[in-house]
């Protein structure tokens, strides 16, 4: 986590390498109670706009949240938190997760759809935003 602008709005962070395996026999149990961990996480922190940059570099297939599970996330998320977003940055983002978004565009909204914003490479991430408070793993740097 980190943060931007005069107003000190969050910048949230999130790494796949870091999500659990998909052969885990706990794995839906595990996913759902991280993801209302990250959205009570973001109810306490969100108070202004804010951006989630999502690193996807060093992501095995089977670490990748699922169609289902992504979609279920969406539906879940408070609209003042959807509409507080100002962007979801996509770092080294795979074909994979470009189909997944392309499938899934048609039953999200523009307005969301719009503020995706694919990066490809960490010196264009440090372009967009300030990085000195942004934490990058280093599986993810090399």
């Amino acid at each position: 986590t980190g943060y931007y602008g005069d107003g000190l709005n969050a910048i949230i962070v999130f790494a796949a390498c870091f999500l659990p395996d998909s052969s885990r026999t706990d794995y839906n149990y595990v996913m759902e109670n991280l993801f209302l961990y990250v959205i009570s996480t973001l109810e306490l922190m969100v108070a202004e706009d804010y951006m989630i940059v999502y690193l996807n570099g060093a992501t095995p297939r089977r670490r990748m949240p699922g169609l289902g599970w992504m979609k279920k996330c969406y539906q879940m998320i408070d609209r003042r938190l959807r509409k507080n977003l100002k962007s979801f940055i996509i770092v080294h983002p795979s074909w994979f997760i470009r189909t997944i978004l392309a499938l899934t565009r048609p039953f999200i909204s523009s307005k969301f759809s719009s503020k995706i914003q694919y990066v490809g490479t960490l010196a264009e991430l440090r372009e967009m935003i300030p990085m000195e408070y942004v934490h990058i793993p280093e599986s993810i740097v090399k």
